[in-house]
C-alpha cells in the first residue's frame, strides 16, 4: 500500500512488477472410465503408476478391460491416470458385531462395493493387545482389519488341527493368507472423542468404514468374516453417464479412454457420444477404440456402425486392435482395444518432444504389443488415412507403431483447420493454460493498464512455447501474435464488462507425405 510519510527518514515501498506468470497445464493426464474390482464410487481415483492402480483399484480383472488399458498406458510411458469407476448393482460386504451390553449392533462395511470386500476380516479386543496398554475406558477397544486371499484362507482352514504342530501350521497359513493388515488401537464409540472409530477409519483405513456406530463398544471377535458381496452386472449406458459426469470435478483431463466393457463386447455408441461431450467441455481428446465390426480397412474408413456422429476435432480414431499377452491367462495372447497403449505413447511423446509433436512415426512404438489383429498394408493405410482414421502398423525392426496423426475431422474432404491431432492438442493446451492463467483479470478495471498486463502475461507464455519449438517461423513475429487494446476491446465492450484478447499462432504441420524426387543426369 502507498507509504504515508509522517517523520523525516527513508521509506521503502514495494511495487508490483505487473507481470503475472502463466504456467502451462499438464498435457497427458488420461481419464479412464469403466468397471473396477474396487475403488470409490463417489470420487475419481488418481493413479501415478500401475502399482498405485493395483492398490487403489484392485489391478487386472478378467471381467473388465479397464485394468489392462491402464497397465498398457503406464507401460508405454503414461505418468498419471484419473479413473472413474462404473458400477451396476455392485454391493458392499458388511459385518454386524453384537454390542457388549446387548444394544444395537456395531456395523462395518467395505470401503467400496465389490466382491473383494468378502475377503475382509475383523478382530475386536478389549484391554491389552500386544504392546498396547490396558484400556481403561469401557467406550474404547482395539480393532484390527485384514484383507485376505480367499483361496489361501480356504486352503488354510482345510488343514487338520488335531495336534499342536498342526494347529501351528494352520495358524501360520492363515497369517500368510493376509494381504493387507490395518491396526487401530484404542478407538472409541464416543462420537465426541478424537479417536471415534468412524472418523479414524474414514481417515486411515483403505478397506473398511463404519456404517452403524453403536454407542456401546462391540464384543470381542476374532477374524470375523464380512458377508459376501457382489460385483454387479455389466454396466449400462446410464452407469457410464454417471461415471463421466464425475470427471467434471477432476482438476485436469487431457485424454479420455473408455475401454470395452469386456473382451467380447464393444462400447455402445451412446456412451461414446456422452464421452465426446465430456471431452469438449474439458478441452480433451477422446480416443475411440475400433469396434469389432471394423474387420477391414473399408469398414474402418467408412466409420461403420454409425460412428459418423463422432466426427469432431476432439476425437481420434485408431485401428486395428492390438495383440498382447494376458497376465491373468498365463501370458496367453489375445486382442485388446488400443486406446490404453495409444494414450501411453502420446504421454511419452509429450514428455520427450512436446505436445506439438505428432504422436506417430517410428518413435511411436507400441511397447508390450507383439502384433496387430490385422496386418495393415500401404493400400489399407491409403484408405483409412484420408478418411481421418489412424492406422496402427507393424514395421520391420521397429515393430508395431502408430502410423497416423489425424483427428476425426482429418478426412481430406472436410478440409478442416483441425486436421492434425498435434495442432488440435496444442490449441487446447494454449486455451486451457490461458483460461487458468488469466483468472486474476476478472473484476480488474477494464482499461489500458489491464490490457497491458494481459499482453505481457500472454506474450511471455507464447514466447516460451516459441523458444521450445512449438510454432513455425524463425522469429516471434512470424510465430504468434497477442492483441489486447482499444482495437479489440471497444467502448461498448467496456460498458458490458468485456475485455477481448486475440491470440494467434502458426502451428507446425506434420510431414505426412515425404516426396523424394530422383533425376538421372543424362550423358554422363
Amino acid at each position: 500500500m502507498p507509504v504515508q510519510p509522517s517523520y523525516p527518514g527513508v521509506y521503502i515501498e514495494e511495487l508490483p512488477s505487473g507481470a503475472r506468470t502463466i504456467v502451462g497445464v499438464a498435457t497427458s493426464v488420461t481419464a479412464f472410465v469403466g468397471r473396477l474390482l474396487r475403488g470409490s464410487v463417489d470420487d475419481v481415483i488418481d493413479c501415478f503408476s500401475f502399482a498405485d492402480f493395483e492398490r487403489r483399484c484392485g489391478g487386472l480383472w478378467a471381467e473388465s478391460e479397464l485394468g489392462y488399458a491402464v497397465a498398457q498406458f503406464f507401460l508405454n510411458g503414461g505418468s498419471r491416470a484419473v479413473v472413474s469407476r462404473v458400477t451396476n448393482g455392485a454391493t458392499s460386504a458388511t459385518l454386524a458385531i453384537d454390542a457388549s451390553d446387548g444394544g444395537a449392533d456395531f456395523e462395518l462395511s467395505a470401503a467400496s462395493p465389490g466382491a473383494w470386500g468378502s475377503g475382509i476380516r475383523a478382530t475386536v479386543r478389549h484391554g491389552t493387545t500386544g504392546n498396547v496398554d490396558q484400556t481403561p475406558n469401557v467406550d474404547t477397544f482395539h480393532l484390527e482389519l485384514f484383507e485376505v486371499d480367499l483361496r489361501s484362507e480356504a486352503a488354510a482352514e482345510a488343514l487338520p488341527v488335531g495336534t499342536a504342530e498342526e494347529i501351528a501350521r494352520r495358524d501360520a497359513a492363515l497369517v500368510a493368507s493376509v494381504r493387507v493388515r490395518e491396526v487401530f488401537p484404542s478407538v472409541s464409540v464416543d462420537t465426541t472423542s478424537p479417536r471415534w472409530v468412524g472418523r479414524v477409519l474414514e481417515q486411515e483405513s483403505e478397506i473398511a468404514r463404519v456404517t452403524v456406530a453403536s454407542l456401546d463398544r462391540p464384543v470381542e471377535v476374532a477374524r470375523a468374516k464380512f458377508a459376501t458381496a457382489s460385483d454387479g452386472a455389466t454396466a449400462a449406458p446410464a452407469d457410464y453417464t454417471t461415471a463421466l459426469l464425475r470427471l467434471e470435478h477432476a482438476d485436469v483431463v487431457n485424454l479420455v479412454c473408455v475401454p470395452p466393457p469386456s473382451p467380447s463386447s464393444d462400447v455402445p455408441l451412446a456412451v461414446w457420444t456422452d464421452a465426446l461431450g465430456l471431452a469438449q467441455r474439458r478441452r480433451a481428446i477422446l480416443l475411440v477404440d475400433p469396434p469389432s465390426a471394423w474387420s477391414n480397412a473399408q469398414n474402418a474408413g467408412n466409420l461403420a456402425g454409425g460412428f459418423d456422429a463422432l466426427r469432431s476435432p476432439d476425437v481420434a480414431f485408431y485401428w486395428p486392435r492390438v495383440i498382447a499377452s494376458d497376465a491373468l491367462k498365463e501370458g496367453a495372447e489375445r486382442a485388446f482395444a488400443p486406446s490404453g497403449v495409444v494414450a501411453g505413447v502420446i504421454a511419452r511423446t509429450d514428455a520427450e518432444r512436446g505436445v506439438w509433436k505428432s504422436p506417430a512415426g517410428l518413435e511411436a512404438s507400441l511397447t508390450g504389443v507383439s502384433r496387430l489383429s490385422l496386418e495393415v498394408t500401404d493400400a489399407d493405410s491409403g484408405i483409412v488415412n484420408p478418411r481421418g482414421v489412424n492406422a496402427l502398423r507393424r514395421v520391420p525392426v521397429a515393430g508395431a507403431i502408430i502410423w497416423g496423426a489425424r483427428t476425426a475431422r482429418g478426412a481430406d474432404t472436410l478440409a478442416s483447420p483441425w486436421k492434425y491431432l498435434a495442432v488440435r492438442r496444442l490449441a487446447l493446451h494454449i486455451e486451457e493454460s490461458l483460461s487458468r492463467g488469466t483468472q486474476w483479470a476478472v473484476f480488474e478495471p477494464n482499461d489500458e493498464p489491464l490490457w497491458g498486463q494481459l499482453r505481457l502475461s500472454i506474450g511471455a507464455f507464447m514466447q516460451q512455447l516459441f523458444r521450445q519449438g512449438a510454432f513455425q517461423g524463425s522469429k516471434a513475429s512470424e510465430a504468434y501474435f497477442v492483441r489486447c487494446d482499444a482495437s479489440t476491446t471497444i467502448a461498448a465492450d467496456v460498458d458490458l464488462g468485456v475485455v477481448n484478447a486475440v491470440v494467434g499462432f502458426a502451428p507446425l504441420q506434420p510431414a505426412e507425405f515425404v516426396v523424394l524426387q530422383f533425376k538421372q543426369i543424362a550423358g554422363q
